[in-house]
């Protein structure tokens, strides 16, 4: 299910988010965005796994990536592109 964050607080992990539907549930950042400390700002596209057992809670297992935003070069991190071997 994806979602959008609406409610960022600051001083600890967990996110409000707002489903299209309308239902909100509040969120914490799972796996390798925790790993990496992938950031999320207001208005990203993430996945969600709701809790089966309370679905005011949920796991953002992904953070869609948005086009616009720079990201990484066409040809690798590398100045002359990948290097070949």
């Amino acid at each position: 299910m994806s979602a959008d964050p609406s409610g960022l607080r600051a001083q600890t992990s967990l996110v409000t988010l707002e489903q299209p539907a309308g239902h909100q549930c509040l969120c914490r950042a799972a796996g390798k965005l925790t790993k990496f400390r992938i950031k999320l700002l207001a208005g990203d596209k993430v996945l969600v796994e709701i809790s089966p057992y309370d679905l005011s809670r949920g796991r953002i297992t992904y953070r869609e990536r948005n086009a616009a935003a720079g990201g990484p070069r066409p040809g690798g991190n590398r100045p002359g592109g990948p290097r070949r071997r």
